[in-house]
């Protein structure tokens, strides 16, 4: 335990403790006819900590730096010199037992502007957290790929090397015009896949109709297929049904046009011989007539 220290001579106990930061303070106080809830309020500092300011009993403060600062706001608040408490409290905790330790320089102005317990957690939870993701992002950054990372790699870069690049156009795909043609007097409907028709009525023999090349999912109803003549980019396709039979919802574009089998040939015409295709066999040549033997005298 610390010595007391040695009275000035004629100066008794009572009057030397009514000099203290805490007594002035109190005394300044109750001058104003203020509580201790009062000053409180104005400062935002806890009442049990103004109260051991007044009994100037620093240590049941936090620490030094808390002991000036709330001294400062407490002089602040009930309009004494807070620049003279605040000496005499550096003073005062110089010559306690907690002045043994070293003084720090930071003092708190405005207990409202010491950060919080919770916010200072806060705060290093993040630097932690902020530490912990760049540790691992070197360690990726640093780590050579291991050998199925490169096997990989190295089948990823063909596909890529076969996609078409960013913005380059490709090519139209070549659009086969489908041309209807009648070789007889025909009723017909060519319609698109919401209904709307694109021909309806009766076509003339020797008329032509061109489908559209926007029409989507064209189809056809009509009842003697057999009077149409279908051209998918001036190819003939096979008849659309059998004839005199009504056939209906029957595709028309060129993809279904030309999946059907070729039109057959006509009746009749010869084959071309297996031997050689292209090059016709010669007929063979006609028979000559055997002469009728000359009769006898």
């Amino acid at each position: 335990m610390a010595d007391e220290p040695e009275l000035e001579p004629g100066v008794s106990t009572s009057e030397r403790q009514q000099g203290t930061p805490g007594a002035r303070l109190r005394a300044a106080r109750e001058a104003q006819g203020l509580s201790i809830q009062d000053v409180a309020t104005r400062t935002r500092i806890a009442q049990r900590q103004l109260e051991a300011i007044e009994r100037d009993d620093y240590a049941a403060l936090p620490g030094i730096p808390y002991a000036v600062g709330f001294a400062r706001a407490y002089a602040r608040a009930i309009d004494v010199d807070e620049v003279a408490i605040a000496a005499d409290v550096r003073n005062a905790v110089h010559n306690s037992e907690i002045g043994a330790n070293r003084y720090e320089a930071f003092e708190p102005a405005d207990p409202a502007r010491v950060p919080s317990r919770a916010l200072a957690w806060t705060a290093a939870a993040i630097v932690v957290i902020l530490i912990a993701a760049f540790a691992v992002w070197r360690t990726q950054l640093l780590t050579p790929p291991t050998g199925e990372e490169i096997a990989q790699q190295q089948q990823a870069a063909p596909v890529a090397a076969t996609r078409p690049a960013a913005g380059a156009r490709r090519p139209a795909p070549v659009v086969q015009t489908v041309v209807f043609t009648a070789n007889d007097d025909v009723w017909l409907r060519i319609y698109d896949e919401a209904g709307d028709r694109l021909k309806d009525g009766l076509m003339k023999k020797g008329e032509s109709f061109t489908l559209p090349p926007n029409a989507r999912n064209p189809m056809i109803l009509t009842g003697r297929p057999q009077a149409l003549t279908v051209t998918v980019g001036g190819k003939a396709v096979a008849p659309l049904g059998p004839p005199d039979r009504t056939i209906s919802d029957v595709p028309v574009n060129a993809e279904a046009l030309l999946a059907r089998a070729a039109p057959a040939a006509p009746a009749g015409a010869a084959a071309a011989p297996a031997g050689n295709p292209g090059v016709a066999t010669p007929a063979p040549p006609p028979a000559v007539p055997t002469p009728a033997p000359v009769g006898g005298n």
